[in-house]
């Protein structure tokens, strides 16, 4: 079993002496699709998952206090962090991802505008098409992070307020509030609780690279 923090220092060697691409080949190669790390209390329609289980549309991954689960699911890598609850849908598309509770990192593979992937979240309702970002359930209020690519978020209390947005390094994240009486849906936030290298490790068991490697001076 390859485990996380093995992952990250095989990606903070190869991103020290060059391009990332043979490590993050092998990486892909040697993991399969399905659950790829399995941390504390990890479940998939309320039963114990494994390492190396498949995630089907349908299922709903859960996890649990001080749980983690890192998987992919075709194209896309989750990194579900404890406590947080989230459903895929039948519908690959119009209802890829439901985020019910807490919190997940995610990276999505290239899809043309009339594959847009829906993530439902309870302010909002998000399109992607090949991005990286960061999702936080609060209840009242949703912490969405556009780490980079295009999404079109429109939120539920102000579906008027419908926006395309574009990031090339967490450059717009925000709450997404759900009081229709706010003047306003969208706040803009700081970059909080996730890290690039995170995203690196969960584009690399995708066989890709963020597509800020290379761009100077940034880190969070």
């Amino acid at each position: 079993m390859t485990d996380r923090r093995d992952i990250l220092r095989l990606l903070a060697l190869a991103a020290a002496a060059g391009p990332l691409g043979p490590v993050r080949q092998a990486l892909a190669a040697g993991l399969p699709a399905g659950l790829r790390r399995v941390r504390g209390h990890v479940a998939v329609n309320g039963r114990p998952a494994q390492e190396g289980q498949v995630v089907m549309p349908g299922d709903t991954v859960a996890t649990g206090p001080d749980s983690e689960a890192v998987y992919v699911v075709g194209q896309d890598a989750f990194l579900q962090r404890d406590a947080s609850v989230v459903r895929f849908g039948a519908d690959v598309t119009a209802d890829f991802l439901r985020v019910l509770s807490g919190r997940i990192l995610s990276v999505f593979g290239r899809v043309d505008i009339k594959d847009t992937k829906r993530i439902s979240i309870s302010t909002a309702t998000i399109g992607i098409r090949g991005t990286g970002c960061y999702i936080e359930e609060e209840g009242h209020r949703t912490y969405f992070c556009l780490c980079y690519g295009e999404a079109e978020v429109t939120p539920t209390a102000a579906p008027a307020a419908r926006e395309i947005i574009r990031s090339l390094h967490h450059d717009r994240p925000m709450y997404i509030n759900a009081d229709r009486a706010m003047p306003t849906s969208m706040v803009p936030a700081l970059v909080i609780n996730h890290t690039d290298a995170e995203l690196t490790l969960i584009e690399a068991l995708v066989g890709r690279v963020p597509p800020f490697q290379g761009l100077p001076g940034y880190s969070y």
